[in-house]
């Protein structure tokens, strides 16, 4: 799972975010590969890959052997509105180009960011964009930018329509995430979450959403992975755009609780898939983050009746695994739930998992762990 506790070389904790201490100011830099927040030291020999008076320095990790210890680039993202505070290998920047994180690679178009605004929006996507790939890369999956991988990679077009003009429809097309950066505007995603009756909607929810379309296209499209997903979730060949209309016409189905992780995975196959693929990732780096700071659902005060092997059809290693996760996080969300509710706040987790949607994400679980190297 996805480290997310930090502590800076001087012993106060840092955070994910973090580009530098708030104690010591010491610089910080995200390694994603070894998916930790590292203290950094200058290295006081000239960059050599990019040349000229304002090429960017080179750092190494804080108190490691100097002649021994990777140099890292920090992102030229770092001093722009997407305050990125992730490294880059020093062989991983191509002669003559500007150093940019695996994260940022993935952005390929911007709204027009001479709009104060836009430049507020595109910081907030990135910071959601950095916890959903750093908890992709912690899973091993494949992430690459479409230029590093023409055929398998993915990229983030980041729109805005022009007053006058249609509205940006967020989708995925052949590893093309089109996101309207509206959504990063709290004002207009609780509009749009009135309006569409989707009560979770949230900025890092929407990513992770469209994520999973473009790994159903990576890694079940085509794969031998494809029927046993049709069997579990339909058949994705059916009239998309009819469903969709449906949907938002007619509503969900009345007991859409029953089979479906939201009441928007009801519209159609490839939404159900999407919908409870980004359900995973919502569980899986929440439930790593409670763990990182001795949160533990294994260890609450509160006794749920615990899904057995049975709801899986399956009592093999993995299936123990993976239910052992799932009972830890009902068991760790039931206590945060009355917490929100002694806030007076809306439930943290405001679900509630059957035994099919909890086949469904299953096997999402063992597609994911399939494809890791």
């Amino acid at each position: 799972m996805t480290q997310r506790s930090f502590s800076c070389r001087c012993g106060r904790p840092v955070f994910f975010r973090n580009s530098h201490c708030l104690g010591c100011k010491t610089p910080l830099g995200y390694e994603p590969l070894m998916g930790e927040l590292l203290p950094l030291a200058a290295v006081t020999r000239a960059p050599q890959i990019v040349p000229g008076p304002s090429a960017p320095a080179l750092w190494r990790c804080a108190g490691a052997q100097p002649d021994s210890a990777p140099r890292y680039w920090r992102c030229s993202n770092l001093d722009t509105a997407a305050a990125c505070n992730w490294l880059v290998a020093e062989n991983d920047t191509p002669a003559g180009a500007v150093p940019l994180c695996r994260c940022c690679r993935l952005t390929r178009t911007l709204p027009d960011l001479s709009v104060p605004e836009h430049r507020l929006w595109w910081g907030r996507i990135e910071l959601g964009k950095r916890r959903l790939v750093s908890s992709l890369i912690g899973l091993r999956l494949p992430v690459l930018s479409k230029t590093e991988d023409a055929l398998g990679g993915w990229v983030f077009d980041l729109l805005r329509s022009a007053p006058g003009q249609p509205p940006v429809v967020t989708g995925h097309a052949d590893g093309v995430i089109t996101l309207d950066a509206a959504e990063a505007d709290d004002a207009c995603r609780d509009q749009r979450r009135h309006l569409l009756g989707d009560v979770n909607r949230t900025l890092l929810g929407h990513l992770r959403h469209e994520s999973g379309h473009y790994y159903w296209q990576r890694l079940v499209k085509q794969t031998a992975w494809l029927e046993p997903v049709r069997e579990v979730f339909g058949d994705e060949r059916q009239d998309y755009a009819a469903g969709l209309n449906r949907h938002y016409h007619q509503g969900a189905p009345a007991e859409w609780g029953n089979r479906f992780v939201s009441a928007h995975a009801s519209s159609h196959a490839r939404e159900d898939w999407a919908e409870t693929w980004a359900h995973y990732l919502h569980l899986v780096d929440t439930l790593a983050t409670a763990r990182n700071f001795s949160l533990d659902g294994e260890c609450v005060e509160l006794q749920y009746e615990r899904f057995g092997p049975g709801v899986l059809g399956s009592d093999d290693a993995q299936a123990t695994r993976f239910l052992r996760l799932i009972n830890s996080w009902m068991e760790l969300t039931g206590v945060l739930n009355e917490l929100s509710r002694s806030m007076g706040v809306a439930d943290f987790y405001p679900f509630v998992l059957s035994a099919h949607t909890l086949r469904k994400l299953y096997l999402v679980h063992r597609v994911i762990a399939a494809s890791a190297p």
